[in-house]
């Protein structure tokens, strides 16, 4: 795979450090860097990107409002935000907005391209504490709708898969549990995203619980 990579942070000598350590990446083919929110969103009007990295606080236009804005005008491109913090409000309302995950500042060269590649092929990227984090927060935050029809698109396979996904679950983890192949769930999940219109595993804790799925301590 490879990759077109759009840095977004208002800090100069950092976006031009990640694009150096980027470049070097052989499956990354075009790196680029803005200042804002602003440019982020003229940038992708202007040209094609696969993945964006984008800061979550920025003067003026915020990461949140950017990352909105960004998917608004180029549905295809992936959001992967860049934190100095762990999981706080500010990137759950990133992901909300429809970032597929998020990595800390201080991660390397290779686990940023790694992560990038990894989302431009339709992957969350998140660490297991963060997703239990993730969940914290959604559990904590929503008073859970009721589920009406949520699950109706879904077979009763896949709504067992969709079930175990919004509890963090693994592939591995829901193969055990269901008694499938690993390849197995890997069909059903991709089937569950694509008839629930989620960009992937993270956005359906987040549909899990503002749809009623799963309750808030369940």
């Amino acid at each position: 795979m490879s990759i077109r990579i759009l840095i977004v942070d208002d800090q100069e000598l950092f976006r031009q450090a990640v694009a150096v350590m980027l470049s070097r990446d052989e499956r990354v083919t075009d790196v680029a860097v803005v200042p804002s929110g602003e440019a982020a969103i003229e940038h992708v009007r202007a040209h094609a990107v696969d993945v964006v990295l984008m800061d979550i606080r920025m003067p003026g236009m915020g990461g949140i409002e950017a990352t909105r804005e960004v998917l608004r005008v180029r549905p295809s491109t992936r959001v992967l935000i860049l934190t100095t913090f762990d999981l706080d409000d500010y990137v759950l309302a990133a992901i909300r907005e429809g970032a597929s995950g998020f990595l800390t500042k201080d991660a390397g060269a290779g686990e940023l391209a790694d992560a990038a590649v990894a989302v431009a092929a339709g992957d969350s990227v998140m660490s297991a504490r963060a997703t239990a984090a993730l969940i914290g927060f959604v559990r904590e935050g929503l008073p859970g709708g009721a589920p009406g029809e949520a699950l109706a698109a879904l077979s009763a396979r896949e709504q067992e898969v969709a079930r175990a996904l919004a509890t963090g679950a693994s592939n591995d983890d829901i193969a055990r549990k269901l008694f499938l192949s690993p390849n197995t769930v890997k069909t059903h999940v991709k089937a569950v995203l694509a008839k629930l219109g989620l960009p992937d595993r993270v956005h359906v804790v987040i549909w899990a619980y503002e749809t009623g799925i799963l309750r808030p301590g369940s």
